[in-house]
């Protein structure tokens, strides 16, 4: 297939690491169906007029701004990193890191003019210059690829500037975070020229679908008709619960979202005031 030659919206999607598979996965929850096997490069989506492609996330913004592609996946930090000019049009809450400088254990208390003139190790050298200079920090910033926790032990840097997820990389070489530099998470970003085309505006409603399921649930229960006032102070819903008669006099059903942080101890108010047959059901997809 050439590419330049479809009416398909390109879409770029991370082709390895950490934000691959729950962008895959996000995906396919929205229901676009397509194949992934192998190297592929590019799949063609089954249900709609969408190619996906398959490239290195930090070059997705870029590509997004030149054009190159319609929409894409990448980190809120290769944004910045590579001062793309496009429009994150939804954060999709997976992928959450901190970029932080990190230093020997040990000299994490100290001030940060401790670093002026020191070699900084990093995979970030725009966010980490642009960091220092605003502390009026002059430093020695050496671009790497790859890990660069190693460069501290070896005596060749002071400290790095890296991402941050768990922290075990950095305690396996006996470093620890001296400050933060941002918060970031996975979001999709377009150009702004394309952001009202329709075939877009349907992808982010299906993406954003899904992730509005993500943070609710559905709970079903029985409660006396006298007691619904009162339930509905506990569990008033998105705009107000679905309520059904039941056959037996003075019993209805209602059925109602709530907060998937809050279902038990939503659960446990709904029992003591008397509901009965309290049920979960997970949400796939909503649109509200």
């Amino acid at each position: 297939m050439n590419l330049n030659e479809t009416n398909r919206i390109k879409f770029a999607i991370p082709s390895k690491g950490r934000l691959m598979d729950p962008t895959i996965e996000l995906l396919k929850k929205a229901g676009f169906k397509f194949r992934t096997t192998g190297r592929n490069l590019y799949a063609t989506c089954t249900n709609y007029e969408i190619v996906f492609i398959f490239v290195r996330a930090d070059d997705i913004p870029v590509l997004v701004e030149s054009g190159v592609v319609d929409i894409g996946v990448t980190g809120s930090d290769l944004i910045i990193e590579r001062k793309a000019n496009v429009l994150e049009i939804l954060p999709l809450g997976y992928g959450k890191c901190r970029l932080c400088v990190a230093v020997r254990d040990g000299l994490e208390n100290e001030p940060i003019d401790f670093l002026k003139g020191k070699t900084i190790a990093t995979s970030f050298p725009v966010m980490t210059q642009d960091y220092f200079k605003k502390n009026n920090i002059e430093v020695n910033c050496i671009e790497m690829n790859g890990s660069v926790e190693i460069m501290i032990s070896l005596n060749l840097a002071q400290a790095i500037v890296d991402i941050v997820e768990t922290g075990d990389s950095l305690r396996d070489h006996n470093l620890k975070i001296f400050r933060e530099i941002g918060v970031y998470e996975t979001t999709l970003i377009v150009k702004k020229e394309s952001s009202d085309d329709e075939r877009i505006v349907t992808i982010k409603r299906r993406i954003e679908g899904v992730i509005v399921a993500n943070q609710y649930s559905m709970l079903e229960y029985n409660i006396k008709e006298s007691l619904i006032k009162e339930i509905e102070k506990i569990t008033p819903g998105f705009n107000s619960p679905t309520i059904s008669k039941l056959d037996k006099d003075d019993w209805c059903s209602v059925k109602v979202m709530v907060n998937k942080s809050e279902v038990v101890q939503v659960m446990d108010r709904l029992e003591a005031v008397g509901a009965t047959a309290i049920i979960e059901t997970e949400i796939i997809n909503c649109r509200l």
